[in-house]
């Protein structure tokens, strides 16, 4: 057998190296899919588990408002029959696996990606070395931080959209209309979950932990920091959240009770002293200052309405997409520094 022949069968058996490459994704992308996997996958699980949890509330939901409407038991003066209290509970049950499990959840989850997905990322690459062994073949550090983010980014915007969309429809649609159900959109836990917040908030934290996970280079303590500095900023956005747009100030006769619009978020309150200053109402918790708000000639409240929401919204989005975008810059910025650094150091 001639030596040409055993070239021809082993040029049959095996395709050349370059079309078995080719059958499968390679370069950063494959290596980013394979280092990001379990990631992707619990957010996929995610997805689908909180999807699927949305969609059974509203359309479980629907056939009994229309039983309650049928049976003359929507209005509130029809509640204390005993049958329309019956007809009631599974409602009032899923309102409240609404408000008291999904809700909660839903805002625990930026923590959860900023300081269990965003933090470990570049912090484990950092930890174990693994960073330099990419950056030696000939792969430049922005293009390889591009790759290994890019994936696990977008599946973030993805997942946390879609959520996002679906806790706001359920809410609106058999929620907040519903006369036993008081869930005003300025709530604690209905706010985070609402319209573009969730997303801006689901990004920011990822791009911090990215960022705190690069400048400290050790997972735990890369997971800790990130928590904190989420929580923190947080508080912050809550105490300036009132000043995100111009408050409605009103006056209201003395002795009626400090009441807001439906759904609207009470600011502060207070009481109009006979000489015509408006003073808060924990200027008349002092002792020595009750006889002169007894002596008041009215009260006034000041809120936020339901038609706030939308801008209030807008504007902490806002600040979370330019803190995003400044997490990203300094992000970059560092790991090109560090990429020229190492090539110094080969120089050397």
């Amino acid at each position: 057998m001639s030596t040409n022949v055993l070239a021809d069968r082993a040029t049959t058996a095996a395709p050349p190296r370059e079309q078995r490459a080719g059958r499968r994704p390679g370069g950063l992308l494959w290596l980013s899919r394979r280092q990001s996997r379990t990631a992707l996958w619990a957010i996929a699980a995610l997805l689908v588990a909180g999807s699927a949890a949305l969609l059974w509330l509203h359309f479980s939901l629907q056939p009994l408002m229309a039983d309650l409407r049928r049976a003359e038991c929507y209005n509130p003066t029809s509640w204390a029959d005993a049958g329309c209290r019956g007809m009631l509970s599974p409602v009032t049950r899923r309102t409240y696996l609404y408000t008291a499990w999904v809700q909660p959840v839903f805002v625990a989850l930026p923590l959860l990606i900023g300081m269990f997905l965003g933090a470990p990322m570049l912090a484990q690459e950092y930890e174990r070395g693994t960073v330099r062994l990419v950056w030696a073949q000939s792969v430049s550090p922005l293009r390889w931080l591009t790759a290994r983010i890019a994936l696990p980014g977008l599946a973030v915007l993805t997942a946390s959209g879609v959520l996002a969309v679906l806790a706001t429809w359920v809410w609106s649609a058999d929620i907040v209309h519903r006369p036993f159900a008081f869930d005003p959109p300025f709530q604690g836990l209905t706010y985070p979950v609402l319209g573009v917040v969730p997303v801006a908030w689901s990004l920011f934290a990822l791009a911090l932990g990215l960022l705190v996970g690069q400048v400290l280079r050790r997972t735990v303590a890369s997971v800790l920091v990130t928590g904190v500095l989420l929580a923190v900023t947080h508080g912050v956005l809550r105490w300036g959240r009132p000043s995100f747009y111009p408050s409605v100030r009103e006056m209201t006769p003395r002795g009626t009770y400090f009441g807001q619009p439906d759904n609207a978020w009470l600011v502060d309150h207070g009481y109009v002293l006979p000489d015509g200053r408006w003073v808060s109402s924990e200027f008349c918790w002092d002792g020595e200052r009750t006889r002169g708000c007894e002596n008041a000639t009215g009260n006034w409240i000041e809120y936020h309405p339901v038609g706030h929401f939308v801008p209030i919204q807008l504007v902490e989005t806002g600040i979370l997409v330019a803190l995003t975008a400044v997490a990203l810059a300094v992000l970059f910025l560092r790991v090109r520094r560090d990429g020229n650094s190492l090539r110094a150091t080969r120089r050397v």
